[in-house]
Order: C-alpha cells, then structure tokens, then sequence
C-alpha cells in the first residue's frame, strides 16, 4: 500500500472528514487530498500531528493495514467473558471445514496426551502457568509449521 492510501485509510478508521483533519492540522482540505493520493507527502511535522490524530505510531502509520489494525485492536479488546462465548472450533471451521470434520479420523486421545506431557513440561520446567504453557506451545506450532 502507498503512504497516501494508508493515510486515506487511518482517517476513515478514526472518522475523520479531511476537512477536520486539516482545520485540525492548520492546512487546507485540499493538502491533506494531495497527502492521501499520493501528490505530495506530509512533513515531518505534519506526520507526527497525523499520529496523534490517528492514534498510531509513525511506523503504524507508515504501514498501515487496516485489516491488520482491526484484528488487533479487536484482540487487544477481547477479554475472557467474550472469548467465553465464541465456539472457536465452529467459528475458524467456516474458514477451515477440517476443523469441522478431524474429530472423525483423528486419534485425538492420542495426540491429546502428547500435547499435555509437553504442556505439563513447560510448566514444570519453565513455571508457566497453562494458559501461558499453551500459548507459548502454539507460537513454537505455527513457527514450525510456517518453516522458520
């Protein structure tokens, strides 16, 4: 993504018009269209009150990815009563139809038992507690899947 579309679209999260993004920055409407297609770029000066305006960094500004920003602010917003609620299973299987259907050839209990002697030793070994043994489990998983 360019700098300007990532602009264009830090300004609609918040729901800003560009008319109050430039009274509020001191330049004219106009400025703030060339920053967001691309004509021109923001100083320095500019960016930083940008960042504040948006509510990023400047790196998060810079790279800005609105589906990325959603997925994080909604898990930085999740807390145990919510995630409560949510059948993780049905839910990711809509994306992953396996999930809906492993239960009926896999030998759960088998993997089941390996998973918990590896989950029993991070917390022994390391003094974590089980939800953070299974969420330190899970990131090696996706690492070794991922091949890194």
């Amino acid at each position: 993504m360019s700098l300007g579309n990532n602009l264009f679209q830090a300004r609609k999260k918040v729901g800003l018009s560009q008319e109050t993004v430039a009274e509020k920055l001191g330049v004219s409407r106009q400025t703030v269209s060339k920053w967001e297609t691309d004509e021109t770029v923001p100083d320095i000066y500019q960016a930083k009150r940008l960042t504040k305006l948006y509510n990023l960094t400047l790196d998060e500004l810079i790279e800005f990815d609105i589906d990325v920003k959603e997925i994080e602010d909604i898990i930085k917003n999740t807390d145990e009563e919510k995630e409560a609620k949510v059948n993780w299973t049905n839910a990711w299987s809509q994306k992953y139809p396996v999930l809906a259907t492993y239960q009926q050839k896999v030998d759960i209990h088998k993997y089941a038992f390996e998973i918990r002697k590896m989950l029993n030793n991070l917390c022994s070994q390391y003094g974590y507690n089980k939800l953070d043994s299974m969420l330190v489990l899970k990131d090696i998983l996706y690492h070794e899947w991922k091949g890194q």
